[in-house]
C-alpha cells in the first residue's frame, strides 16, 4: 500500500526508550547500593550483603524493564516517557518489597515473578526480520506445545509466515485458543505474494476463532479489504475485545466498512488504533460507527488516514459519546475549520482527557480557538497538547494562553510550524509562568519567532524543575538573540534544542513594520524589546 504521509516536516523529538545497556547497568549498581548500604529503609528492614544485593538488583531491574517494555510495545510511537516513568516506579516498588521480605523470602518471590512473566508471554519478534520455514517454525513454537503451559499472550510479529509455517502454527494455536488473551500478529506476512498471504491469514483466523481475546494487533500487514475479510471468522467471534490495532494496514473505504461489519461487539473496547491508513471521508464514516458503539473507549488513534472535513465532522460527532476518552490522536488529516469546530463540541464532554494530538489538521485560527475554549473548560488533568502545523496566528494566542494557564498538569506542549511570532509566543510564555511545575517539553519551532519571543520563552521554561527540552529551531532569531537564549541555559545546555535551521537574517513578509531596505537591524531589535515590554502588562486570558 501507499504509506506516504500527508504531513509536513515533522518537529524534532527525542526517544527516551529503551534505555542503553550502560544506563541499565548504572541502575543495577544504584539498586545494589540501596539494598546493601545504610539508609532509613535498611535500618528499618535490614540490609542485604553485597552479593545478595547485586543478585537481587539484577532481578529487580530485569522485571521492571520487562514491565515497562511491554507498556512501550503498546505505544511504540510515543517518546517513551511513560515507559521510563513505569520503569522507575516498578524498580522502587520491588526494591521496597525486597527489603520488607528479608533475604530468603525475597529471593523466592522475585524468582516466582520472573518465572510468571516468562511463562505467560511468548514472543518471537526479537531479532532479525525474516521469513519462517516449516522446520524453523517447529523449533520456534515448540514451547507452546509443552503440556500445561500458561501462555496467555503471544507475539508473532517481525517474522514472515508462509503456508508451510502457518500449517505448523495452526494446530498449536487451536490448542491454545481457550487460554489466550492477547494476540499480536502485526507484520507477520511481509514479502509474501497476495494469494499466499491471504491463505495464511485465513489459517490463523480459523485457528483462533472462538478465542476470548482482550487484545488483537493486526497492524503492518497491508490487509486492505481482502485481508480484513480473511480475518473475518476471528473478528466475528470476538465479543470481549478491549484493544484493537489496525495500523498501517491499507484500510481503504471498503476495508473500513468491512471492519465495521465484521466486529459485532465493541461494548468493551478501550483502545482503537487506525494510524497510517488510506481511509478517507467515506471510510471515516464507517469507523465513526465503530466509535459510536464503543462507549468505554479511552484511547482513539486515527492519525494519517486522509480524512477530510466530512469524515472529520462524522468522527467528532461519534466521539461525543466516548466520555471516558483519555487519549485522542487525530494528527495529519485534512479536517479544516468545520471539523475543528465540530471536534470542539465533543472535547467539551471529555473530562478525563490526558493526551490530545491535533497537529496538521488545517484548523486555522477559528478551529483552534474553538478547541482551546472547549479544552479550557474540560480536561482538568491534561498532560500533553499538540497542535503543530495548523496555520495558527498570534490572533488565536490569547485563547490558547488562557487554556494553557488552566492546565497545571501539562508536561508537553507542541505548537510548532505555526505563525505565532513574538506576540503570540510571549502570551503563551506568560501563561506558563505561574505553576506548571510538571512541564517537561515545549516545541515552538518554525513560528517566525525573533529575539524577544525566544528570550521570554527561554526565561520561563528554564525555571521549571525537571524541564528537559525547548525546541525553538527554524525561527528568525538574531545571532545576539541565540546567544542570549544560550546564556539562559548555560547551566543546562542539553535542555536547549539545536539552532541549525534558525535563520538569523530571515524576514517575515507579512510584517508591515519591517523596513523595506532592511538597513537598520538595531532598530528591529529595539522594536522587539518594545514588544516584549508591552506584553508584560498583558494578562493571560485577555482577548482582543
Amino acid at each position: 500500500m501507499d504509506t506516504t504521509s500527508n504531513s509536513k516536516h515533522r518537529p524534532f523529538s527525542i526517544k527516551l526508550w529503551p534505555p542503553s545497556e550502560s544506563t541499565r547497568l548504572v541502575l543495577v549498581q544504584r539498586l545494589t547500593n540501596n539494598l546493601s548500604s545504610n539508609s532509613i529503609f535498611t535500618q528499618k528492614y535490614g540490609a542485604l550483603n553485597k552479593e545478595d544485593a547485586e543478585e537481587n538488583a539484577k532481578k529487580i531491574e530485569d522485571i521492571a524493564f520487562n514491565v515497562a517494555n511491554e507498556q512501550y510495545d503498546r505505544e511504540p510511537d510515543g517518546d517513551g516517557g511513560a515507559a521510563v516513568q513505569l520503569y522507575a516506579k516498578e524498580c522502587s516498588k520491588l526494591l521496597l518489597e525486597v527489603l520488607k521480605r528479608g533475604p530468603e523470602e525475597k529471593e523466592k518471590e522475585l524468582a516466582s515473578q520472573n518465572n510468571a512473566s516468562a511463562e505467560t508471554f511468548f514472543d518471537i519478534s526479537k531479532g532479525q526480520r525474516a521469513f519462517i520455514k516449516a522446520e524453523e517454525a517447529e523449533n520456534l513454537l515448540r514451547p507452546l506445545k509443552e503440556p500445561g503451559n500458561s501462555y496467555t499472550k503471544i507475539c508473532f510479529s517481525n517474522r514472515s509466515f508462509g503456508l508451510e509455517a502457518a500449517r505448523v502454527a495452526e494446530p498449536i494455536l487451536v490448542s491454545l485458543k481457550n487460554q489466550l488473551k492477547e494476540v499480536d500478529l502485526s507484520d507477520f506476512i511481509a514479502g509474501r505474494p497476495e494469494t499466499e498471504a491471504l491463505e495464511v491469514m485465513n489459517i490463523f483466523s480459523a485457528a483462533l476463532e472462538g478465542s476470548v481475546l482482550k487484545s488483537l494487533n493486526l497492524s503492518n500487514n497491508a490487509l486492505g479489504e481482502k485481508g480484513v475479510r480473511a480475518f473475518g471468522s476471528l473478528l466475528k467471534s470476538q465479543s470481549c475485545l478491549e484493544e484493537l490495532y489496525l495500523m498501517n494496514d491499507g484500510i481503504s473505504e471498503e476495508a473500513a466498512k468491512a471492519v465495521c461489519e465484521l466486529i459485532p461487539s465493541t461494548e468493551k473496547l478501550k483502545v482503537l488504533h487506525f494510524h497510517n491508513n488510506m481511509t478517507g471521508d467515506e471510510g471515516a464514516l464507517a469507523i465513526s460507527d465503530v466509535v459510536k458503539r464503543s462507549p468505554l473507549l479511552e484511547d482513539f488513534r486515527c492519525s494519517s488516514t486522509r480524512v477530510g472535513s466530512g469524515g472529520g465532522v462524522a468522527l467528532a460527532k461519534a466521539l461525543e459519546s466516548c466520555t471516558n476518552l483519555k487519549k485522542l490522536d487525530l494528527r495529519d488529516n485534512m479536517f479544516g475549520v468545520e471539523a475543528g469546530v465540530a471536534l470542539s463540541k465533543a472535547l467539551s464532554k471529555h473530562l478525563d482527557l490526558v493526551e490530545v494530538y491535533l497537529s496538521y489538521l488545517n484548523l486555522e485560527d477559528e478551529g483552534t480557538v474553538a478547541i482551546a475554549n472547549a479544552l479550557k473548560e474540560s480536561a482538568p488533568s491534561l498532560e500533553v497538547l499538540e497542535m503543530a502545523g495548523n496555520d495558527i496566528t498570534a490572533a488565536a494566542a490569547p485563547t490558547i494562553a488562557a487554556c494553557i494557564a488552566a492546565k497545571q498538569h501539562l508536561t508537553k506542549l507542541n505548537l510548532a510550524e505555526n505563525e505565532l511570532k513574538d506576540e503570540g509566543t510571549i502570551q503563551i510564555s506568560k501563561a506558563l509562568e505561574e505553576g506548571h511545575t510538571l512541564l517537561k517539553e515545549v516545541d515552538m519551532s518554525t513560528n517566525f519567532i525573533r529575539r524577544a519571543g525566544a528570550r521570554h520563552l527561554a526565561q520561563v521554561v528554564v525555571q521549571k524543575p525537571g524541564f528537559r527540552l525547548l525546541n525553538i529551531n527554524g525561527n528568525i532569531i538574531s545571532d545576539d538573540g541565540v546567544d542570549e537564549v544560550k546564556e539562559v541555559f548555560k547551566k543546562y545546555p542539553d535542555v536547549l534544542g539545536s539552532f541549525d535551521e534558525n535563520d538569523p537574517e530571515g524576514d517575515d513578509d507579512d510584517d508591515d513594520d519591517d523596513d523595506d531596505d532592511g538597513e537598520n537591524s538595531g532598530e528591529g531589535e529595539a522594536n522587539e524589546d518594545e514588544l516584549e515590554s508591552k506584553m508584560k502588562n498583558l494578562e493571560v486570558g485577555q482577548e482582543e
